[in-house]
């Protein structure tokens, strides 16, 4: 794999785990994750308020 396609697979990484972080604190602090996070994350934002916690 070339040097380049290897820093931005780690950049992709970084980012995704960058925006879960982000989530589960906007969850923690009984708010709404930001829509543009929630959507990087595959989760549809106007879906998100119907989630169900445990």
């Amino acid at each position: 794999m070339p040097r380049i396609m290897k820093r931005s697979t780690l950049g992709m990484v970084f980012s995704l785990m960058g925006d879960a972080i982000a989530a589960a604190a906007a969850v923690r602090a009984h708010r709404q994750p930001d829509a543009q996070t929630l959507r990087r994350l595959g989760i549809d934002p106007e879906q998100f308020p119907k989630i169900s916690s445990y």
